[in-house]
């Protein structure tokens, strides 16, 4: 048998050579990271301007230039030695970092697996002063310093051989540079790569910076955020859900100024949008956190890309607040306009939209959740008592066009002249009367599309309204109001509905009788295969109580009744939604639509559906010109 065993060796001191090229095994793990290293000390010296030179992604060279400082010929020696820095001299300093960079080995690594000089001049020093293989040597040049990095892993070539291709490491090296030009706006950028100017960022305020880089996607559907709680701040841009991506690319989170992959963070965020943002989406965010340096501990990891809070939980639920609050805005009051989502914004939602609905509608053919029944539609627009006004506002259906009310019961509703209708700066004007644009962000109901969406008309144009998205929506919130007050309206059935159910649905009914009832159940065993529902939310009323049952204890029974109250509320909630909004095919007259175009206007989040699907679209009167070439 052969001994394989490692041959026995003293304990011995590494050489310094050994120990940075081990150190540079963390810190230079590819170009990429010789460029955060750098740009991060430029800016540590108090830079308005950096150029970035790269070659061949970077393996061949790295050159960063800025005006920065600089560093006096005499500390030269010192900046390329292992654990030498100016920015930290104490534990209580390092424990209150407020730098970018403070390990002090990052010139020290780079220098062992490349060819590094450093040409640097102070406003003090006559002339510039450069460093190369340790030898100091006069040298010409600007205020600043300028760190020239050639032949990364040329000692190394092991190393080497685990970068990929040219274009993919520049990739990472340009996504560097992009990740601290959105956090340092207020510093000028310029990227090349072999010898091609790439990106160059002028100092501009965050909103224009973050639209450069994200792109006028993001700049067209973006909330700003700034909000303050005790030692905390959170400022910056979140996408729209309407302007969610496939990917998780658009998200930067910054802690004190620097770029971080926070878990904590990371979850506050999605944890925000999940009331409005579709399972498989990433929204899009540039969010800064700022805190006192003491709170947070920025030396967990080699690539200080990594934080540990010291409260975390407090840190989580102020992000988790600042973000939903922002999102909660997102209401057709708060916003004239939203953007035409991308198709893959439209997934279909188990065939619910166009599901022929099974909802009762009254004696007069109107529909019992606009009527004042379950919600407050008609009482919030009705002009005057129904019935009282002298105008038949029944349905008059047209089988072509879908109008729910004849042309001539519309302007008699709103007493105007619908021949004379003229646009204004500000308002609609119909005749002798005056809609003011800020009053009614969508509008008024002109007709239904093929009884799925609502048309209406505003300042701006033509407003789309998808009834079931945007009806849903309402319900949720209001749902969600009730539940988190504790006072979920209870409507008792006259007649309690029967239904079979196994063993399992009644031991669930039995077992969980205070999570139904807070919920606003009251499901009752009347015998071992039969269960009563005698009591269901009043804002579902007139929905199946037995498909409303049947999910409930679903959902109880899977994941039990304390988990369904907070961790699965939301998901719920919105099936519960779903059951009881307006389907498609459904015929509503005027004052119904209307109606539903006003409880939106009061609705938070009123923009999304609670599956992220979009509940309305405008288009301006410039779209419409365009479309018909007018003035062309």
């Amino acid at each position: 048998m052969n001994d394989t065993s490692t041959p026995y060796r003293p304990i011995q001191a590494l050489s310094d050579q050994l120990i940075s090229q081990i150190a540079a095994g963390e810190v230079v793990e590819r170009p990429s990271a010789v460029v955060k290293e750098l740009l991060e000390n430029a800016l540590d010296a108090g830079s308005g301007s950096i150029q970035i030179r790269l070659e061949e992604g970077g393996v061949k060279r790295i050159a960063i230039s800025d005006n920065g400082r600089g560093i006096p010929a005499d500390q030269l020696p010192l900046a390329v030695a292992r654990h030498a820095t100016s920015k930290i001299a104490s534990l209580t300093e390092l424990e209150n970092v407020a730098t970018l960079g403070f390990r002090g080995e990052a010139l020290a690594s780079i220098a062992s697996v490349a060819l590094l000089t450093l040409t640097t001049r102070t406003a003090e020093a006559p002339h510039a002063w450069q460093i190369e293989n340790g030898k100091i040597s006069p040298a010409s040049g600007a205020q600043g310093t300028t760190v020239d990095v050639q032949d990364l892993y040329y000692n190394t070539p092991a190393r080497r051989k685990f970068l990929k291709s040219e274009q993919t490491e520049f990739g990472h090296c340009a996504e560097v540079v992009r990740r601290i030009a959105l956090a340092r706006p207020d510093v000028t950028f310029s990227l090349s790569h072999n010898g091609k100017a790439v990106d160059h960022w002028n100092v501009s305020a965050i909103d224009k910076r973050s639209a450069h880089i994200l792109g006028e996607a993001f700049a067209n559907a973006r909330l700003p955020l700034d909000e303050s709680a005790g030692p905390l701040r959170l400022h910056g841009f979140i996408g729209l859900p309407t302007a969610s991506k496939g990917r998780a690319d658009a998200q930067f989170f910054y802690v004190n100024g620097r770029f971080v992959r926070d878990k904590l963070l990371t979850h506050a965020v999605r944890a925000a949008y999940q009331d409005v943002l579709h399972g498989d989406r990433y929204p899009s965010y540039v969010l800064a956190l700022d805190l006192d340096p003491a709170l947070v501990d920025v030396n967990v990891h080699p690539s200080k890309i990594e934080v540990r809070f010291r409260d975390s939980r407090a840190v989580h639920q102020f992000v988790f607040h600042a973000v939903n609050r922002a999102l909660a805005q997102t209401s057709t009051t708060a916003f004239g306009t939203v953007p035409a989502p991308a198709t893959a914004m439209a997934p279909q939602l188990n065939g619910t939209t166009n599901a022929t609905s099974t909802t009762n509608t009254t004696s007069n053919g109107r529909m019992p959740w606009l009527s004042g029944e379950q919600t407050t539609f008609g009482a919030q627009f009705s002009p005057q008592p129904l019935g009282q006004s002298g105008y038949d506002y029944a349905p008059q259906h047209t089988a072509q066009a879908g109008v729910a009310q004849s042309l001539q019961n519309y302007g008699a509703l709103f007493a105007r002249d619908q021949n004379s209708d003229t646009r204004t700066g500000n308002s609609i004007t119909t005749g002798s009367a005056e809609l003011p644009a800020d009053e009614h962000p969508l509008g008024f109901a002109l007709a239904q599309l093929h009884g799925v969406y609502v048309l209406a008309q505003n300042s701006k144009g033509l407003v789309l309204v998808d009834m079931h998205a945007a009806h849903e929506r309402i319900l949720y919130e209001q749902l969600k109001n009730a539940l988190d007050a504790n006072s979920m309206p209870v409507q008792p059935m006259l007649i309690p509905v029967t239904f079979y159910a196994d063993g399992v649905e009644v031991g669930t009914a039995e077992e969980h009788q205070a999570t139904l009832q807070a919920l606003g159940f009251d499901i009752a065993a009347i015998s071992p295969t039969t269960l009563a529902v005698r009591s269901v939310p009043a804002l579902l009323k007139n929905a199946d109580a037995q498909s409303l049952a049947r999910d409930v204890l679903r959902e109880v029974r899977e994941f039990g009744g304390s988990r369904v109250l907070i961790d699965r509320r939301n998901e719920l909630l919105g099936t519960l939604a779903c059951h009881t909004a307006v389907r498609a095919n459904r015929s509503l007259t005027v004052i119904e639509m209307n109606a539903l175009l006003r409880q939106m206007e009061q609705t938070e989040r009123a923009d999304q559906c609670n599956h992220g699907r979009p509940t309305w679209v405008q288009l301006g009167l410039n779209d419409l010109d365009k479309m018909f070439l007018r003035g062309q």
